[in-house]
């Protein structure tokens, strides 16, 4: 047994756009309340992320009382109601997931087409979509939102530390895009978990999470370059995939706080 402490809790209401960081925050089966909820899809409902528009990066996004707030250089604000405006629903795939969403709003929709530069919808999941983990490392019919994979990522600010001291340029953790963050461990500690207990909170630890060309864009100016890929690809390379950060599936729900301790097993 080892006991860190919760550093960092991050949010992603809008798939692939900013994220937000905050001091506390709810976790619920999918992930935490607000957390990619919403997408961006093309008109046949196919995901939209940086790996294909790296300027997605620089849309920032802002959680108010009844709604978001999307902001981008040279755009006008968009307001985002948490209750879609249209009675639309599509089909959507993420990789080789499906599932129904609601069109958020025509306004919404005219928004992220122009920001695009090609013809989009956002759309919205509902509670009453429930899409489900890969079976493979699911328990307890464990569900996910607009993520990847996972409901919840967790990454040790050591691991990171670690890979900057190798870097000619360090990277901010912001480029791996976590939910959540723990100090006190050593590099790489969350490799060999099974179970974690953050606050009241416990996770199943499923599986190492297989890093994409997103981590080697730069979140400020939306440039691609080759870090930190190539140097992780040197030591954190299994059967072909880089991995770093553990996917989390959580087994009730509750309330995290920065500075939660953070019991793993």
């Amino acid at each position: 047994m080892a006991a860190f402490e919760l550093s960092e809790i991050n949010v992603y209401p809008v798939k692939s756009l900013g994220g937000i960081s905050l001091k506390q925050a709810n976790a619920q089966a999918r992930g935490f309340e607000h957390d990619r909820r919403w997408m961006i899809v093309d008109e046949t409902g196919k995901y939209q992320t940086q790996r294909q528009n790296s300027n997605m990066t620089l849309a920032s996004v802002q959680i108010n009382k009844d709604s978001l707030q999307i902001q981008a250089p040279g755009f006008s604000t968009l307001k985002i109601p948490f209750q879609p405006e249209t009675n639309d629903w599509l089909d959507v795939t993420i990789w080789e997931k499906a599932c129904k969403a609601q069109v958020v709003s025509q306004e919404a929709n005219a928004w992220v087409s122009e920001f695009m530069q090609m013809k989009c919808l956002l759309v919205f999941m509902p509670d009453s979509i429930n899409l489900q983990i890969d079976p493979v490392y699911n328990i307890n019919n464990g569900i996910t939102s607009f993520s990847d994979g996972y409901p919840y990522l967790l990454i040790g600010q050591a691991s990171l530390d670690d890979l900057n001291s190798k870097l000619e340029t360090p990277v901010p953790m912001k480029r791996f895009r976590p939910n959540i963050v723990v100090t006190g461990s050593e590099a790489f500690a969350e490799d060999s978990l099974q179970k974690i207990k953050i606050g009241s909170v416990q996770f199943h630890v499923a599986k190492p999470c297989a890093r994409c060309v997103v981590t080697t864009i730069d979140p400020e100016t939306a440039q691609r370059g080759k870090e930190p890929l190539t140097t992780l690809n040197t030591y954190r390379n299994v059967n072909g995939q880089v991995l770093f950060g553990m996917n989390l599936i959580p087994e009730q729900t509750g309330v995290l706080t920065i500075g939660d301790p953070v019991i793993a097993e």
